[in-house]
């Protein structure tokens, strides 16, 4: 790869990493366990980038969606599906509850034009083709997003058969309600968090790493 192409991947990590994507990955995980949700959500997230990166979409771009404030809507849907869970853990998952689509989120998280990152990636398009700049785009995101969910949803099958599992478990989803609410009321109340976006991200990242560990250790 060239050197421009490893800005692109790093950048795509850089992405996935933040902290709204890891809290809608461990929400969606929490409600509906499966090894492919963060790679979904990244290729869904990816597949926007991609078109975006293109001149015949650029038209896109002009267009405000932030007014729109997907990604708060998104994360307290994530939020108020984990806080019910939550609440009511005995209760089997009733059939008309909104859980998400992992690549569908992707694909709406992509829209919101969010964040640093993403407008640093589309900028290179300059010396990289569309095509391979969303390539490894989102190549980054896969490396991060998909561990995250293979992590999250793998702790959740431990849930089914060990207590220690289960305690790890509700306290993912406890720090997941917690911080897609603090993302949320920060967007609403207009405080830039992205000094520390990074650090929130890396720390979900860590505590679903430690939680992972401590489900495994033997009673």
């Amino acid at each position: 790869m060239s050197g421009l192409e490893l800005l692109a991947v790093a950048l795509g990590m850089r992405h996935g990493a933040d902290p709204d994507h890891l809290a809608a990955i461990d929400g969606v995980s929490r409600l509906r366990p499966s090894p492919w949700n963060g790679v979904l959500f990244a290729l869904g997230h990816g597949a926007v980038v991609t078109l975006l990166a293109f001149p015949a979409a650029a038209l896109l771009a002009q267009v405000d969606l932030e007014a729109l404030h997907l990604s708060v809507w998104l994360l307290l849907l994530v939020a108020g599906v984990n806080l019910y869970r939550l609440l009511r853990p005995r209760e089997e998952v009733p059939a008309k509850l909104p859980i998400p689509n992992p690549l569908l989120l992707g694909l709406l998280f992509g829209l919101g034009f969010e964040t640093a990152s993403q407008l640093s990636a589309l900028a290179l398009t300059a010396e990289l083709s569309p095509l391979r700049l969303g390539l490894f785009f989102t190549l980054g995101m896969l490396l991060v997003d998909g561990v995250d969910g293979l992590l999250a949803s793998r702790l959740q099958n431990l849930a089914q058969n060990s207590s220690k599992a289960q305690r790890a478990s509700r306290f993912l989803g406890w720090a997941v309600v917690a911080l897609a609410l603090g993302l949320v009321l920060a967007e609403v109340g207009g405080v830039d968090l992205e000094a520390l976006s990074l650090p929130l991200g890396l720390g979900l990242f860590a505590l679903l790493v430690s939680l992972r560990l401590y489900a495994l250790r033997p009673a």
